[in-house]
């Protein structure tokens, strides 16, 4: 108790105050439970295919969005680097000399949850792969590893995908050509040891031609998020079953960046000392607003920003001011504190996409309106946020 005390005074001064708010949100940051992928596979092996598939963003996007972070691999956080929901690491520069894994250990083993093989289903001058993925499963056997067969059309070249995807039941089911039933044979032997489960794929551009683009991709998001441990899957399948709910488009593309910032918000507000995240919420609120005003293409002016939130803010503040008090009871406090939190910051993001949308056809909401939106956001995301997780689950 007087340690609370001790930050609660730190706080409310003005030199302690943004110190402490920088401090609290860099470790709220490194607790937020975001998965983190590891993409292991030769160049054009359909690793930025899997990555677009898994987040929608767009191949611009995400070739701008890599960041060198070891000589041979990069990372790449979706939707921003401040509040991501996924993040990818990606190994590049298998075939080239020098190339060896043991930088990539150091650097990924302990952020890794998954490591996903991306090998196109015709390719078998995988030598140096198979030899380096030796090295990365040994180094924790425990975390799961998944085997991407990619590009099945080039094993049956001028031919459409079966209706149904046959490998739900097995790897060789007999409606499948034998030429590609054999490769899959060869590389199951290969990756014997080295994998847990082989998902066949084939992600394509529309162009391209083919009735099903994103073949064996349901699948294959599906066995991710099986293998994840489960404080780190929650966020991905609450995503999955709004957007899918959704039928417009910018509200759908504008949702990774409400969850990052609603995950990260919730995390803050789980700081078990009353007030602290009082100064750090309105940071992570006004960052999120500004990222959705650029999804929109609507400049977010003061003005602007002012109009909405005293349409909503203050009757939020007063609640969450209240809500602090329960932080001096241990555990309740800081499950309360998340809720709101995750739950304000979402409803927040969902209630100014209403409103750009609304300007984008011509007209500003109706303040009574906007704000009955919002209250209805939030009372759906207090039910969710209440029962989520606050804490990671345990790195696996």
């Amino acid at each position: 108790m007087l340690d609370s005390l001790k930050a609660l005074y730190r706080s409310f001064s003005a030199s302690g105050r943004e110190k402490e708010a920088q401090e609290r949100l860099a470790e709220a940051r490194r607790r937020t439970p975001v998965p983190v992928l590891w993409l292991f596979g030769k160049t054009q092996s359909g690793k930025s295919s899997i990555v677009k598939f898994l987040t929608g963003a767009t191949e611009a996007e995400i070739g701008t969005g890599f960041r060198p972070c070891t000589r041979f691999s990069r990372t790449y956080d979706f939707p921003t680097a401040e509040a991501p929901i996924l993040s990818f690491l990606d190994t590049r520069g298998l075939d080239e000399p020098g190339y060896e894994p043991d930088e990539d250990i150091a650097k990924f083993d302990d952020t890794a949850h998954l490591v996903l093989v991306t090998v196109k289903v015709t390719d078998h001058a995988l030598e140096n792969l198979a030899r380096n993925l030796v090295e990365i499963r040994q180094a924790k056997p425990s975390r799961p590893v998944i085997l991407a067969l990619t590009c099945l059309h080039e094993a049956y070249p001028r031919r459409q995908h079966p209706v149904d995807y046959p490998f739900k039941d097995g790897l060789y089911p007999t409606t499948e050509p034998e030429e590609l039933r054999r490769t899959i044979s060869e590389h199951a032997t290969r990756f014997k040891e080295l994998v847990d489960v082989i998902v066949p794929i084939d992600l394509t551009k529309p162009e391209e031609g083919f009735d099903q683009p994103n073949y064996g991709g349901d699948v294959l998001k599906q066995t991710i998020l099986d293998r994840l441990p489960s404080a780190y899957r929650q966020t991905l399948l609450t995503l999955d079953q709004i957007t899918g709910e959704l039928g417009d488009a910018a509200i759908q593309r504008a949702m990774p960046t409400i969850m990052g910032y609603s995950t990260l918000a919730g995390t803050v507000g789980a700081i078990p000392i009353p007030f602290i995240d009082l100064f750090i919420l309105p940071g992570i609120q006004i960052k999120m607003v500004t990222e959705l005003a650029k999804l929109y293409g609507q400049p977010l002016t003061g003005q602007r920003f002012v109009e909405v939130a005293t349409t909503l803010g203050l009757g939020m503040i007063a609640r969450q001011a209240a809500r602090e008090v329960t932080k001096l009871i241990p555990f309740v406090g800081a499950a309360a504190g998340a809720a709101l939190a995750g739950a304000s910051t979402y409803a927040l993001g969902r209630a100014f996409c209403f409103y750009y949308q609304h300007v984008h056809e011509g007209h500003v909401p109706d303040p009574a309106l906007l704000k009955q939106y919002f209250e209805k956001e939030l009372a759906d995301a207090q039910r969710f946020w209440a029962c989520k997780p606050t804490e990671p689950g345990t790195k696996s």
